[in-house]
């Protein structure tokens, strides 16, 4: 009896993305590395491209020169007529739309992984934004299984208003990388070390697939975007208390109604308001503080996927 599994095409070209945030080290110094040496990330009959995104702000060590790259891949930043009254992130996109994408064009990449640090206690994340992807809920959770027990956590940021138009969106399969804590401006060893085998094992999944390895349906619980909550703000709008103590270096742990977020310079203790219980992430992120977003609130779910196998075998 034949199996049902989702014919999926082979997968031929594959970009990693390092600099996306020029001050974000971790995917800067590996893409740097790949570049000078790449035979860990190559693998057979595969395309494996590393690429600086952003090199004025990796060269200055800051997240971005005009606007965050990594918010401006829509139709209206990619369509605007080249001018060098643009701001450089807005060209820049251009160039990276042109040189990988469109999605699902002749030429384009098939995966794109843009690595990301994150200030906060996030650990290894795996961002995901289609959440009926069969093929990426696969890769997700073959890099979850060979990273164990290393927790590797899935953030959904499927969302009608919340969702961003991210650098890697203009591939048929966008993974994002997060990994945290680490300083912006900053390289550790051990966030170093686990970005690699997210990277490695990405790979490797890739490589099975092409071969002709079939994988049955599976299962990966993800973290999926409901709110972004902002600081508490006076009348002139500057923060008026920060993270609580219980909520710091939280991320992932449920937040129940009732448990302390925010805490004032005299003393006093916010609470999570409603009924649900949440599970917060980006807390206290160094970079979204100019976003207004002290951290976001998610809910736990499962997300299934069929059984996959490439079309070629």
């Amino acid at each position: 009896m034949t199996s049902c599994h989702i014919a999926e095409e082979p997968i031929k070209k594959v970009a990693i993305f390092g600099g996306t945030h020029g001050n974000e080290l971790t995917g800067v110094f590996l893409v740097k590395h790949w570049l000078e040496n790449g035979a860990e990330i190559q693998r057979t009959g595969l395309e494996v491209k590393p690429f600086i995104t952003n090199p004025r702000a990796v060269k200055k060590c800051t997240r971005y020169i005009d606007c965050d790259l990594n918010r401006i891949f829509d139709l209206e930043n990619l369509g605007k007529k080249m001018s060098e009254d643009l701001p450089y992130e807005v060209r820049r996109a251009q160039e990276i739309y042109h040189l990988f994408g469109p999605k699902d064009g002749e030429d384009s990449y098939d995966v794109i992984f843009d690595l990301h640090n994150t200030t906060s206690n996030m650990g290894c994340t795996l961002i995901l934004e289609d959440s009926r992807n069969n093929f990426l809920i696969q890769m997700f959770h073959y890099i979850k299984t060979s990273l164990a027990p290393l927790p590797c956590y899935v953030y959904l940021i499927e969302h009608p208003s919340l969702k961003y138009a991210t650098t890697r969106s203009i591939a048929k399969y966008p993974v994002g990388i997060e990994v945290g804590p680490q300083p912006q401006g900053v390289l550790r060893a051990d966030i170093l070390d686990q970005m690699r085998k997210m990277i490695k094992h990405a790979l490797d999944f890739i490589h099975h697939f092409n071969e002709g390895k079939e994988f049955p349906p599976c299962a990966i619980e993800v973290y999926k975007i409901i709110e972004k909550v902002d600081y508490p703000r006076d009348e002139n709008g500057e923060i008026a208390a920060v993270i609580h103590p219980n909520l710091q270096d939280q991320d992932w742990k449920p937040l129940h109604p009732g448990d302390p977020m925010f805490l004032t310079l005299d003393g006093k203790t916010m609470p999570l308001g409603g009924d649900c219980t949440v599970y917060p992430v980006f807390v206290n992120e160094a970079a979204y503080y100019e976003k207004k977003e002290a951290f976001a609130k998610t809910t736990k779910l499962m997300l299934n996927a069929k059984s996959i196998r490439c079309s070629v075998h």
